[in-house]
């Protein structure tokens, strides 16, 4: 892989990992049709550690908040029902708990047909239709104002699960579940960034595992390029995506989703 190649991965890995039009969907399609050859599990690992690192600058003090209320309650488990009723903090990351059971029983049941589909560009730009249509729904909820709930949180879970198609983005998909369930947008936003943390580290260890057992060669020049665009435009797409769901303007991106789904079909 060139520089050019992994400046370009990373600019679209850190944009749709954000916003709603799917990353996977997009790295399919980007790799088929400028001929870029698969990226590799070391720029995989590079560029996910790049939105991870975008998430901790935007919410970094949330996720301190949280493992501290998680260390407090690890030390003094009798006193977790009462915190679970008090502690906003402590309640949100049992919330994010709750989404990964759905999400990873998912993946351990359907990994190699999941893993599979990633080598299908018109499946993923078939998806992008589906995504569109979830973004176009929430007109149908115009102001929630309402709070999550372990249930809700369940919900948005089995929404993370399904975006691990290529093609279902999984900010858009979880969001516009929150936002179906009455849930207020902009904690809807910031409850699917968070609850992505914990699943991007897991990927990232994972293939960080894989990485070190194949003992791959490392070209550090397009891969730090990549990161640093990823880890960049990450930034830049997680506060334009709060704007759009403040503002209720998720259906320009169901446009998008359309438009690039379309070209897909009709050219591949």
């Amino acid at each position: 892989m060139n520089w050019w190649e992994a400046a370009l991965l990373g600019l679209v890995q850190g944009l749709t990992e954000f916003l709603p039009v799917s990353s996977s969907g997009h790295l399919v399609l980007g790799q088929h049709v400028l001929g870029i050859e698969e990226a590799g599990i070391t720029f995989e690992v590079f560029v996910h550690f790049g939105t991870v690192l975008s998430i901790l600058t935007v919410y970094g003090r949330d996720v301190l908040d949280l493992l501290q209320e998680a260390g407090s309650a690890l030390a003094a488990p009798a006193g977790i029902p009462e915190r679970y009723a008090e502690n906003d903090t402590f309640r949100l990351g049992v919330f994010i708990l709750i989404t990964l059971v759905p999400t990873g029983v998912v993946y351990v049941l359907f990994k190699e047909p999941l893993e599979a589909a990633f080598g299908d560009p018109r499946l993923a730009s078939g998806m992008l239709f589906v995504t569109g249509i979830l973004l176009l729904l929430t007109l149908l909820r115009p102001n929630p104002k309402g709070r999550l709930s372990p249930l809700k949180a369940f919900v948005v879970g089995i929404a993370q699960s399904a975006a691990m198609i290529p093609g279902i983005s999984r900010s858009g998909s979880t969001i516009c579940v929150a936002l179906y369930q009455n849930v207020k947008p902009e904690q809807a936003a910031n409850f699917s960034f968070l609850m992505l943390l914990p699943v991007v580290l897991g990927a990232t260890l994972l293939k960080g595992l894989e990485l070190v057992e194949q003992g791959a060669t490392v070209s550090w020049l397009p891969l730090l390029l990549g990161t640093l665009i990823a880890y960049v435009s990450g930034v830049i797409a997680i506060k334009l995506m709060i704007d759009f769901v403040k503002r209720g303007n998720l259906q320009y991106f169901a446009y998008y989703c359309f438009l690039i789904g379309g070209l897909g079909l009709w050219l591949l």
